[in-house]
């Protein structure tokens, strides 16, 4: 409760959480707000400027940007937050069994994370997308295999970092199962180490879904993403700069936002030290 009243005072990390929420909310109803399909190509009002029919203009096909951008959050954020929580389920899971049974089950979990975490994540995102092919599902296959072994390992050590107390302790001699422990006492005691380090990595995974898109790897024409938005607009930069302004714009100030809420978290939580590895 001390967490959340902490960040409840913090101002400007309510002003981020906003704008998230209302990220989310334009996303999960872009249909409504969109005044045109995403898909929509008019090629005679192909570059036009700000109006009240377009309001960010139109792209070199005429397709409308402000609609775009909107259907764009689907693809780019919910993909993001969708691959976040299946790597957190994955890790959490992992981790809890290493640090709560340890042995040769730690042993065994501990050395397959050593063989992932000693390839660079963005490196071996490139190396099993191009064995496996661009595309949607592929991106978020290589994005999960690349992070699960951090998140795991990261999770072990917060579970041996509680299983240590007195009160675990107590718990253990007053009889009280495995099973009791780890959601009684555990998984509440790691909750704000897992809502930073989820808030923290959410930023990047959009960066790392809108640089493969940007560069052909990731999510596929014609479907709308602000980085595969931001590679057909590089094309025209010469000639029409502001092409490039909404999803540019869009995908910074969506991932400083999450990296300002994660900030926030770190202290809400008071949480001393989450190690990264870049």
């Amino acid at each position: 409760m001390r967490g959340i009243k902490r960040l409840m005072d913090d101002r400007f990390a309510l002003v981020c959480i906003g704008f998230l929420f209302l990220v989310l909310i334009a996303g999960i109803f872009a249909p409504l707000f969109a005044p045109h399909s995403p898909y929509e190509m008019n090629v005679k009002e192909k570059f036009s400027g700000i109006s009240w029919d377009y309001p960010l203009g139109t792209d070199q096909l005429g397709r409308c940007i402000f609609s775009r951008l909107l259907y764009g959050i689907r693809t780019t954020v919910f993909l993001s937050l969708l691959t976040m929580v299946i790597t957190i389920l994955i890790g959490t899971m992992l981790g809890m069994l290493a640090g709560v049974f340890r042995g040769k089950m730690d042993e065994i979990i501990m050395r397959i994370c050593d063989v992932f975490l000693s390839f660079p994540s963005e490196v071996m995102i490139l190396a099993i997308i191009g064995m496996m092919g661009p595309g949607l599902l592929n991106v978020v296959l290589a994005t999960i295999i690349a992070k699960w072994a951090w998140y795991t390992r990261m999770i072990r050590s917060v579970v041996l970092q509680y299983t240590d107390q007195h009160y675990i302790q107590v718990a253990k001699v007053a009889g009280c199962g495995t099973t009791h422990i780890v959601r009684r006492h555990i998984l509440p005691a790691a909750t704000g180490e897992l809502s930073v380090l989820a808030t923290l990595d959410a930023g990047a995974v959009i960066l790392m879904i809108s640089a493969l898109s940007f560069l052909g790897l990731g999510v596929q024409a014609p479907m709308p993403e602000w980085g595969m938005m931001l590679n057909e607009a590089k094309n025209v930069m010469v000639v029409h700069p502001y092409q490039m302004l909404a999803p540019g714009l869009a995908i910074l100030f969506v991932v400083a936002a999450f990296q300002f809420v994660g900030d926030s978290l770190q202290d809400a939580w008071n949480v001393k030290r989450v190690s990264r590895r870049r």
